[in-house]
């Protein structure tokens, strides 16, 4: 599959200024205990190149605004539906039946709806708005070590906003990490997480055919730039969703291991498998193909973080 990826402009003699600079993002999740060490706000950022179909977070896919619909809430009475200047809403007899190609996501139906079925997921926001919420719990990052973590999303597609607030947040003390699928040039790679306290960086599959047969790309790129990342001199974990089918099992985690001790890395995270995000797939009209996919058993990731360490890795499951 070719890659439809433009790669953003970076233009830094003038840093961004984080009153100006806007991005694309879809949460800011306070007291997440993810994502790096103590208490953190993650932002979310959206956008993402990769498909990959175990995400859990499909929201986060598409950079542009999406609305969300959850039928169980749903009330049916038929407000939205009047509202919509588009004509994209019909009243069926137990739900409400979008039609997203003639939906413009204005808005308006999530804004008339009593239940809250229908959401707007997405927004523009300046990094100065960004900061300043997660600027409300800087003394539960003094106290546990915390601090704000970038993820999606990929931030790396966004490299101006995301150095905007990489910068402000050095400026409050605020430990800052990077969570990153490291598919982007070596120059946004350097620019951005050149920045960060912490490089959270997936390495979903070392091999180039599964990776592209997954994600619709292939690995090349991420693995150059995990390279480079690792030569940046800043902290470094390995992350690893492991994917039934596409990577459980010890040939793949093996050489994902070995691979960061190549890189001189000492720590790695592994991620299990789990459905939590499938709802979020019926709510934007998408098809969940990992439905019928077995969670991997706890003993097999348990054999998975043993034979990491034997190659000398601190091994965490979870992120």
């Amino acid at each position: 599959m070719a890659s439809n990826y433009v790669e953003p402009l970076l233009d830094l003699c003038d840093p961004p200024d984080p009153k100006t600079i806007r991005g694309s993002i879809f949460d800011i999740q306070r007291f997440s205990i993810h994502d790096g060490p103590g208490i953190r706000t993650t932002v979310f950022f959206k956008g993402c190149l990769l498909h990959c179909p175990w995400c859990a977070n499909p929201e986060s896919l598409n950079a542009s605004p999406e609305l969300l619909y959850s039928r169980a809430s749903c009330l049916k009475c038929g407000r939205c539906v009047h509202a919509c200047p588009d004509g994209a809403l019909a009243l069926a007899v137990d739900s409400v039946m979008i039609d997203r190609d003639r939906c413009t996501v204005c808005d308006i139906c999530s804004r008339v709806c009593p239940s809250v079925s229908l959401r707007l997921v997405g927004r523009q926001a300046t990094a100065a708005e960004v900061l300043a919420e997660v600027a409300r719990d800087a003394v539960f990052y003094q106290h546990s070590g915390g601090g704000m973590s970038l993820s999606g999303g990929e931030p790396l597609l966004q490299p101006e906003f995301a150095i905007a607030l990489l910068d402000s947040a050095r400026t409050l003390g605020i430990h800052t990490a990077v969570e990153t699928n490291g598919f982007a040039s070596e120059d946004v790679v350097r620019s951005v997480l050149g920045r960060a306290d912490l490089i959270l960086y997936d390495i979903k599959q070392m091999d180039a055919t599964r990776h592209r047969a997954a994600t619709g790309e292939s690995n090349s790129a991420i693995l150059r730039n995990a390279r480079v990342a690792a030569g940046l001199g800043v902290p470094m974990v390995i992350r690893v969703p492991v994917i039934p089918g596409f990577n459980d099992d010890w040939v793949s985690i093996a050489a994902i291991g070995g691979f960061a001790r190549q890189l001189g890395l000492s720590e790695a995270h592994l991620l299990p498998y789990h459905k939590y995000g499938e709802s979020k797939y019926t709510a934007l009209g998408r098809p969940y193909d990992l439905r019928d996919a077995p969670i991997t058993a706890v003993s097999q990731i348990n054999s998975f973080r043993q034979e990491l360490q034997a190659l000398g890795l601190t091994v965490q499951v979870g992120g």
